[in-house]
């Protein structure tokens, strides 16, 4: 083991130490799209009985009106994560009437880009913002892209650990310096480890035909309605998903917190060749909200994300600017079809698991070499990573992926371990030899359940997708929320109609000062 992983092995031994680990804080957000009775993208406006998707605190869209988002608040206990996503699946079933939430990351049958709506949020200055971001995306990438859905898991650790780390290290920065340098180390051994996740927990390794929609793809056909590749895990993490030739010229740079602001802000405020031709307005209105690489930060995809909680109207760089990393939010799960609610406490436990391996871990910085390695190691686990003997890329050379995988799971192991001595039990412990199960035996992993129900019961991904979904709407819906629950989701969902309410009325510039006064704000961005 290295000699810095060690040494946080033998930190955390100490009980006293280790008790910090209860701490953890995370919290999960869940998209899915919803569907109408024949399994197609519903063409109905998000439901006022669940409030407004701009200001409520649970539930919110993402790209469409049809693609709802599930949000738990931020919390130590996983149980209690749980419970509240459970809680919420619940309120939300009981509301859509004859329709469903669909529970792949890959979606339905799609009908064509006009058939998928963009998210409303109302008629304040924020909500266009919002929804003019959206029609930007349509406009770039096209709409089916953004009906791609997942998990992002937000994740941190409390501040006393923080103390102790920095008083081991000796370090005598500010705090929240070495603090947001820690989660960049961080961030940068999850890039390069990130494809054991995708590999572990994808669950897209087929699509619907109608997704591509004409488009260029390499996917082979399976049947009559579905394309993929046969030893595929994550196709949502590929060229199909959450990917941008034009994104291609960014070279993001993690080694640093400013190294990072700048590469994002000379993004968001230098003009595209390609977006200029669309324009930001048209007779329709407006397109875009700006004709750089990036409208905004948001528009970056990447499998990680440093994040800080923003002030009213303040951009995401500018409070990482002004106040340093909070906490990471993981963007590379699949929404597991075969669970209720897409994730499950023992994914969760590998997740605390592994990116407590990527903090304890040596994090060198990156070079040219380490960024090709990313990528292409990436790109090989998404479109093949179940291939036998399939060799991914490190400095040294190249490693199978199932001794680098069994490595990495050796130390994460000995992480698991500790979290089951403060916890008590042996739930970390477990979680981690089942993903050791699915490292050793590819058949065990989502994407190849996946296919494999697909050949078994000859159905296309769409019919199995939608037998999924079923299950799962009768499982959410035949546990209805008691009397007091219920109460408490219809009181958030009414106050949050109220606060949409007076966002709106205390707007008192217009939409295009509004604009220019958000975008000002990163050509007063400090230099590093």
């Amino acid at each position: 083991m290295p000699a810095l992983f060690t040494e946080r092995l033998e930190l955390f031994s100490n009980p006293e130490h280790r008790q910090l680990l209860t701490k953890l804080q995370r919290g999960v957000e869940k998209e899915s799209l919803r569907v109408n009775s024949e399994g197609r993208l519903a063409q109905t406006l998000h439901p006022r009985v669940l409030g407004a998707a701009l200001t409520h605190p649970s539930i919110t869209t993402d790209f469409s009106e049809a693609l709802m988002e599930l949000i738990t608040p931020v919390s130590s206990s996983i149980d209690k994560t749980l419970h509240c996503l459970d809680d919420v699946h619940r309120f939300v079933y009981a509301n859509l009437g004859d329709e469903q939430l669909w529970t792949t990351s890959m979606p339905c049958v799609l009908a064509g880009e006009e058939q998928i709506p963009v998210a409303q949020y109302g008629s304040s200055n924020v909500a266009q913002m919002k929804t003019v971001y959206r029609h930007g995306l349509g406009n770039r990438y096209g709409r089916a892209m953004q009906t791609i859905a997942g998990i992002h898991y937000n994740f941190s650790l409390p501040q006393p650990l923080w103390s102790l780390l920095q008083q081991v290290d000796n370090d005598e920065q500010k705090q929240q310096d070495y603090i947001t340098n820690a989660y960049f180390g961080m961030i940068r051994n999850f890039r390069r480890s990130s494809w054991l996740l995708v590999y572990l927990f994808g669950a897209s390794p087929a699509v619907c035909k109608s997704f591509l929609n004409g488009r260029d793809h390499q996917l082979q056909t399976f049947d009559h309605g579905s394309v993929g590749l046969p030893y595929a895990t994550s196709l949502r993490m590929g060229d199909l998903g959450y990917q941008s030739n034009a994104q291609g010229e960014l070279a993001i740079c993690y080694n640093n917190i400013n190294n990072y602001i700048d590469t994002l802000k000379d993004a968001i405020t230098q003009p595209h060749p390609a977006y200029q031709k669309i324009g930001i307005k048209g007779d329709e209105g407006y397109r875009q909200l700006s004709t750089a690489l990036l409208q905004i930060e948001n528009e970056f995809y990447s499998p990680i994300r440093p994040k800080r909680i923003t002030q009213s109207g303040e951009t995401p760089i500018g409070a990482l600017r002004e106040r340093g990393v909070e906490y990471i939010e993981v963007r590379c799960i699949d929404v597991n079809p075969y669970l209720p609610m897409g994730i499950d406490a023992e994914q969760m436990r590998f997740i605390d698991c592994f990116l407590l391996y990527c903090l304890f871990d040596e994090s060198p910085p990156c070079d040219e070499q380490d960024r090709l390695h990313i990528s292409d190691n990436l790109r090989k686990v998404v479109n093949r990573g179940r291939e036998p003997e399939l060799q991914l890329q490190q400095h040294s050379g190249p490693i199978s992926l199932k001794k680098w995988g069994s490595d990495m799971l050796n130390n994460i192991e000995a992480i698991a371990k500790l979290l089951d001595q403060a916890h008590g039990g042996s739930d970390y412990y477990q979680a981690c030899e089942a993903q050791r199960q699915k490292v050793a035996n590819p058949s065990l992993t989502p994407s190849a359940k996946i296919l494999a129900d697909m050949k078994k019961n000859h159905q296309p991904f769409f019919h199995v997708a939608q037998n999924l979904s079923a299950q799962h709407n009768d499982y959410f819906r035949s546990r209805p929320l008691d009397s007091e629950q219920q109460q408490a989701f219809i009181t958030a969902s009414q106050q949050s109609l109220a606060d949409q309410k007076d966002i709106e009325q205390s707007d008192t510039i217009s939409f295009e000062d509004y604009l220019r006064d958000y975008y000002q704000q990163y050509q007063q961005l400090s230099s590093s």
